[in-house]
């Protein structure tokens, strides 16, 4: 199966993940303040999640600076956020930490240095860019921190993917929120992955103080947050500049959101891959893979 295909059913599998899916029970205020989620990639934007979601009572950080700065989780709890659980610096981490493995090999690396395992489903066993294994752990890291209810999700997945059949040009610029900002950074990553795309993910009010001066006539920016009047003067500043602004209807309750943009996001994604008809991801036939590689495990 090509990778492509394989990102696409990955997608689409959500919607079954989603309406089995169990939460975790939520850890109470008091060990929350001493809770550290750390993850790589898309794993760092779900340990990112979950600080958000925490109200800034837990921590979300980098697993290689963990490792070279273990004060950070001295008497703390660390879950490490890693599907393949062979991210070296994750394994290293965890086992000078008192650490839980989210994970979707019991058996792995990752696993076996930690303390407790809670284990999250396969994807569809060809490798390809993270979709239902990075919404589940999503969900696994904010249930840690808050009582989640899981909406219904066809509707959400119609309208995600119904406002995702819309085109960037140039570079693309991920605009997030306090709560979409992890999200943008999600976004920005499939973007690498799946396109081989310059893009950006920066927070709603530095992109006018920073990446703003290197867009160009004909860049995209996308917006992950409810309208507003600050957004909509952006938007209408960036129309007169040339460059093109896509804002979908995010919903406003919390994890609705999080389903929702993950979704729009993945599904952007692919929408441009099928135009450009790529049958693989970008990152299998990248030159880099083996230098990366080389460095993550």
């Amino acid at each position: 199966m090509d990778t492509i295909t394989a990102y696409e059913l990955d997608i689409e599998s959500q919607t079954g993940m989603l309406e089995s899916y169990r939460p975790q029970r939520p850890l109470p205020a008091k060990k929350q303040k001493n809770t550290v989620f750390a993850g790589s990639g898309d794993s760092l934007a779900a340990a990112m999640l979950a600080e958000r979601h925490s109200g800034g009572l837990a921590r979300a950080a980098d697993p290689l600076e963990l490792y070279r700065n273990p004060s950070i989780a001295e008497s703390k709890d660390v879950y490490f956020v890693s599907v393949s659980g062979n991210t070296i610096s994750n394994v290293r981490a965890a086992k000078r930490t008192n650490s839980t493995a989210i994970t979707s090999d019991p058996a792995s690396r990752l696993a076996r240095a930690s303390g407790s395992v809670i284990t999250v489903g396969p994807g569809c066993g060809t490798f390809t860019a993270g979709s239902v294994t990075f919404l589940e752990c999503a969900l696994a890291c904010v249930s840690l921190v808050r009582r989640i209810r899981v909406p219904r999700s066809r509707a959400i997945f119609n309208a995600a993917r119904l406002a995702a059949r819309t085109r960037t040009s140039g570079r693309v610029f991920i605009l997030g929120s306090y709560h979409t900002y992890p999200l943008a950074m999600y976004g920005a990553a499939k973007f690498y992955e799946v396109l081989g795309h310059d893009a950006h993910y920066t927070r709603m009010e530095q992109f006018s103080h920073m990446e703003l001066f290197c867009a160009d006539k004909g860049d995209t920016v996308i917006i992950l947050e409810e309208k507003n009047p600050h957004n909509r003067e952006l938007r209408h500043s960036l129309k007169k500049a040339g460059i093109k602004t896509i804002q979908p209807d995010v919903p406003s309750a919390k994890i609705p959101q999080l389903v929702y943009c993950t979704v729009f996001l993945q599904m952007l994604v692919l929408y441009e891959a099928k135009r450009l008809k790529l049958s693989e991801c970008h990152f299998v036939t990248s030159k880099m893979r083996k230098t990366s590689n080389d460095m993550i495990y």
